[in-house]
C-alpha cells in the first residue's frame, strides 16, 4: 500500500500545482493535462483504498479509510467532470484534501472490521450513506465557491477568466447537487430504519438524530428556494450547516473513539 499511497500523493501534488499555478490566468489551467495527471492519482488512490479496505479478517471501515474513500469519490467526480463544469476554483481544495486523506490512510491505520458478505443489506445502507455524504460535501464546496464569487462581485474584485464560472451557473449546480444529495440521504435513512435493528442504539443514536436534522435543513433549503426564493447567503448557510451536521453524525463519535481515546 505504501507504493500506491506515495504515488497517489505525488500525482495529486502535481495536479494541485498545475491548477494553482494558472488558477486565475486568462486561459485558465490546462485542463487535459490536469485531468490526465489527476486520473493517475485517482487510480493509485483507488488501489491504496482497495488494499486498506480488504483484509483477511473482513472489510476495514476505519475512520481514516472512510474519510479517504469520501475524498476519493469527490476527487474522481471532479476529475471526470473537468471538461464539462467550470469548477476549477474549488479543484485545489479537492486535491489538497485528497493528499491529506491518502496520508491519513497510510500513516494512521486503525481497524474497524465489518463483514458485509454476511449482511449485504447493511452494505446497501453504507454505500448510500457514503454517496449522499460525498454529494453534499461537493455541494458544500460549491457553496463556498458561490460565497467567494458573490463577495468578489460586491467588492468589484472579480477577475473574469475561464476558471471563474458565472454566479447563476454555480447557484444552479448547487441546488442540483443538494437535490441529488437529499435523495440519496433519504434512501440512506430509509434503509437504515428498515435494515438496522439498533438505529437508535447505544453509541449510534446521535448519528441518526444528526442525520435527520441535517436532512431537515436541506429540505427546508429546497422548500424555501422553490416556494419563496432563497438568497445566495441563506443558501450557503443552509448548505454549510447541513454539511457540518452530517460530518458530526458520520465522524464525530468515531474521531473521539479511534483517534483520541484509542
Amino acid at each position: 500500500m505504501v507504493i500506491y499511497s506515495a504515488s497517489a500523493m505525488i500525482f495529486y501534488c502535481i495536479a494541485l500545482v498545475l491548477v494553482t499555478s494558472r488558477l486565475f490566468h486568462a486561459d485558465g489551467p490546462n485542463r487535459p493535462v490536469v485531468a490526465a495527471v489527476a486520473a493517475v492519482a485517482v487510480v493509485f488512490h483507488a488501489l491504496a483504498l482497495y488494499q486498506a479496505f480488504y483484509t483477511p479478517y473482513g472489510q476495514n471501515f476505519s475512520l481514516t479509510n472512510v474519510i479517504s474513500l469520501v475524498n476519493w469519490i469527490i476527487a474522481c467526480c471532479f476529475t471526470l467532470l473537468m471538461f464539462r463544469l467550470k469548477v476549477i476554483v474549488v479543484v485545489p481544495v479537492v486535491y489538497a484534501c485528497s493528499i491529506l486523506s491518502v496520508a491519513l490512510l497510510w500513516l494512521v491505520p486503525p481497524k474497524f472490521i465489518l463483514h458485509f458478505e454476511n449482511h449485504p443489506e447493511v452494505l446497501v445502507h453504507v454505500v448510500l450513506s457514503l454517496m449522499a455524504y460525498s454529494a453534499l460535501m461537493i455541494a458544500a464546496l460549491y457553496a463556498i465557491q458561490l460565497a467567494l464569487i458573490q463577495k468578489r462581485l460586491k467588492n468589484k474584485q472579480l477577475v473574469f477568466s475561464p476558471s471563474m464560472p458565472p454566479l447563476l451557473t454555480v447557484e444552479k449546480q448547487l441546488y442540483h447537487l443538494v437535490i441529488i444529495g437529499v435523495a440519496l440521504l433519504s434512501l440512506s435513512l430509509a434503509t437504515g430504519f428498515i435494515f438496522l435493528e439498533d438505529m437508535f442504539g447505544e453509541g449510534k443514536g446521535h448519528k441518526a438524530i444528526l442525520s435527520i436534522v441535517a436532512w431537515a435543513v436541506y429540505v427546508a433549503m429546497l422548500w424555501q428556494h422553490y416556494r419563496v426564493g432563497c438568497k445566495i447567503r441563506t443558501a450557503v448557510i443552509y448548505t454549510l450547516t447541513g454539511a457540518v451536521l452530517l460530518s458530526l453524525a458520520y465522524f464525530g463519535a468515531r474521531i473521539v473513539k479511534e483517534l483520541i481515546i484509542g
